[in-house]
């Protein structure tokens, strides 16, 4: 893609015109990972109010399997006294309304809302609320552009893994092993959702984290790669199964994968040392890989130079010019008083020294570089070590600290909490069991057989911690949260330092598709008469029934009965000890907050008769923090975090009394007037000014019209 980049750019210089033709041929033709990205998805919305020109779908019958016919798309021509008439094109017909759902395409246009079902608050008036909204995800992606576009730093996500069983659906049907473009669905699926995701993430320092099993972990590494190309991108193995789940005739499988996207200036952070001060490790200047060696590529010939070392002080006196291939060693000048030191192996290899002269000339200026006499080396008189230049950020962070000199005056640099054991790629703690830490523990919170393979709570607890311990006021998001571990993780890090991090879990209210997934499944159900959309279907989905429960439960501290919770955070058993111990009896001082959402009219929201549905999302963008602001007749409303003006000629009230509060930062202003949104945009300077309803409208008009592709 570079030099075909590159090669457009050149066409443009020539000819603009025919430059912007080739541009849209490379746009519109995949390179790379191939995959048929236009497949349809499309989701059916069982808890929307049918509609004059919403698409339908015709239900079956009560307690009837679903067949062909109840696939075919319909479009609503009328609705009254409760029938619709509906048509495809082809006949027409009338139908109970009852007997319809409303089925939504990515690309088709959304105005979300959100509708609070339920809240607990024992944090602090002044904490964030974690957020829990049911809804299909990649509409609730489209509302979090809205509230966070390059604002989030950590998403976590733990998507389906396409084994072939009856674990996801694609545009309304379970995908199965059987079925020959499953990968490419799985891709499609992912792929619209990860651009929305993009679009989310703190461009300067963020991270995105996705689990996967050996399905699509492959596939998933190049759709990545693909989507991220100036990421930093590594995978681990994480071993959630010590005792391996068995695979017919072949190895039993123990690990999964997470891959870690690292934006900007993300990076892992290290566990901090146990123990007593020790010295930090010093680098030989000299390279030690045969690829080093002098006259490669690598290194350049301005790496291989002359090292004059005084016999007396046996300190460097002289840094000398570098020597290029074709130039033998042994014809270059010595100095009187001094051995003179080049990078010569044992065998007699010339290699290269491990940075520019220039660069060893300001690492002996900064007093770490270290010269050591070396008797046994035929070659090498003296062995020559450094710290590289990155040192002094160790030192600024506190992990390092200088604790004086030696005689030869380099300093003395030490870990300040004992030496770091620094995380590989392979993750084998017990901690990580998914059985232990994961099934049972959330079978101890909301009961028996309500969600299938939760994740360990310290995996996901580990994951985060590694990207976001330094950031006590992280934003975090998962729009796959299933049974809710990722929000519980993130209580369970403020808890241990107080941190104040925000989750937000995203999670459909999808209920298992057979007994295999639980004693409330779609199955029986079904053969009761029962139908999505009924409130006796709908309290036995995910978000009602597991992953609300759970974050309630855990933030008090006790079971779905109401009874303690046993066991601690930091010291799940008596064979592992993480240093700290926190009673799971005491809960979380958490705020949390449960939305469903919904899906609103354009001219409602135009006409500001819809602001009490869209008021939480503007409440999610300011901060999660205090009351929502609902429509009360008044000209404008405060709260200590953010205000909204319905009537402009209030303006300068509402300018004063913001001004009154020094907590806000955020501001919605009522008026369809360009002149009036840049008013009050000068008048507060310091604050993000945020125009309804345009800008509510815009925001999901581009993305339901495909501006993400």
């Amino acid at each position: 893609m570079v030099n075909i980049n590159e090669t457009i750019a050149n066409v443009n210089k020539l000819d603009p015109e025919l430059a912007r033709q080739v541009r849209k041929y490379v746009r519109d033709h995949s390179y790379g990972l191939v995959f048929e990205n236009n497949l349809p998805e499309a989701v059916r919305l069982y808890t929307k109010t049918v509609a004059v020109g919403d698409t339908v779908n015709i239900r079956p019958d009560r307690g009837k399997k679903e067949h062909n016919e109840n696939k075919v798309a319909w479009n609503v021509k009328t609705i009254k006294d409760d029938i619709a008439t509906i048509e495809n094109g082809k006949e027409e017909c009338n139908v109970a309304v009852e007997d319809l759902v409303p089925i939504v395409s990515y690309r088709d246009v959304i105005y979300p809302g959100l509708h609070e079902v339920d809240r607990i608050e024992r944090g602090n008036k002044d904490d964030p609320y974690q957020v829990v909204v049911n809804a299909e995800n990649y509409h609730a992606l489209e509302m979090l552009t809205y509230c966070y576009a390059g604002k989030v730093d950590c998403i976590y996500i733990d998507p389906p893994y396409n084994t072939g069983a009856k674990d996801w659906k694609y545009n309304n049907d379970y995908v199965d092993s059987n079925d020959q473009y499953r990968h490419s669905k799985w891709l499609a699926f992912m792929e619209r959702r990860l651009k929305l995701a993009k679009r989310l993430l703190n461009p300067k320092d963020s991270v995105l984290i996705v689990t996967i099993d050996e399905k699509e972990y492959a596939r998933l590494g190049l759709l990545l790669e693909q989507m991220f190309p100036d990421a930093q991108i590594q995978m681990t193995s994480i071993t959630i199964n010590p005792s391996g789940a068995i695979r017919k005739n072949l190895f039993a499988r123990s690990d999964e994968y997470a891959y870690f996207v690292l934006l900007g200036n993300a990076h892992v952070i290290q566990q901090e040392g146990i123990g007593d001060e020790k010295e930090v490790r010093w680098w030989y200047l000299r390279r030690l890989e045969y690829a080093s060696r002098r006259g490669t590529v690598k290194g350049g010939t301005a790496q291989f130079y002359p090292i004059y070392i005084n016999n007396e002080t046996q300190l460097i006196e002289k840094i000398g010019d570098p020597i290029t291939p074709d130039i033998d060693r042994f014809s270059v000048p010595d100095i009187d008083g001094c051995t003179t030191v080049f990078p010569v192996r044992d065998d007699g290899t010339e290699m290269n020294w491990g940075v520019k002269g220039e660069t060893l000339q300001y690492l002996l200026d900064e007093h770490v570089v270290q010269v050591t006499k070396n008797e046994k080396s035929l070659y090498q008189p003296f062995t020559i070590k450094y710290l590289s230049a990155n040192y002094k950020k160790k030192i600024e962070s506190g992990r390092w600290a200088i604790k004086g000199y030696r005689p030869d005056g380099s300093k003395i640099v030490v870990e300040t909490g004992g030496k770091i054991n620094r995380t590989t790629t392979v993750w084998t703690n017990k901690i990580y069991d998914a059985k232990t830490y994961g099934t049972v523990m959330l079978k101890n919170i909301v009961g028996n057989d309500k969600f299938s393979f939760p994740k360990s709570l310290y995996a996901v607890h580990d994951c985060l911690k590694y990207f976001v311990k330094d950031q006590k006021d992280a934003l975090v998001v998962d729009f796959f949260a299933g049974s809710g571990t990722t929000l519980q993780a993130v209580n369970l890090l403020n808890a241990e330092d107080g941190g104040h991090r925000r989750c937000i879990c995203v999670t459909n209210n999808e209920v298992p598709a057979d007994r295999n997934g639980g004693e409330h499944n779609a199955k029986d159900m079904m053969s009761e008469g029962l139908r999505p959309g009924d409130p006796d279907w709908e309290k036995y989905g995910i978000a009602n029934y597991v992953t609300w429960p759970r974050t309630k439960c855990s933030i008090e501290g006790v079971d779905i009965n109401g009874n303690p919770l046993q066991g601690d955070y930091g010291h799940p058993s008596k064979d592992i000890d993480l240093g700290y111990s926190l009673p799971m009896s005491d809960g979380f001082k958490a705020n949390a907050i449960f939305f469903d959402l919904t899906y609103e009219s354009a001219w409602p929201i135009r006409l500001d008769n819809a602001f009490d549905a869209i008021a939480p999302i503007l409440w999610m963008q300011a901060g999660c923090k205090g009351p929502i602001i609902h429509r009360v007749g008044k000209s404008y409303l405060l709260t200590d975090y953010y205000g909204v003006l319905f009537d402009y000629g209030q303006a300068s009230k509402f300018v004063d009394a913001i001004k009154k509060h020094p907590n806000i930062k955020t501001v919605f202003v009522v008026t369809d007037d360009q002149r009036r949104y840049s008013n009050m945009c000068r008048r507060l300077p310091d604050i993000g000014v945020h125009r309804l309803y345009e800008s509510f409208l815009k925001t999901f008009k581009i993305c339901g019209e495909g501006g993400l592709d």
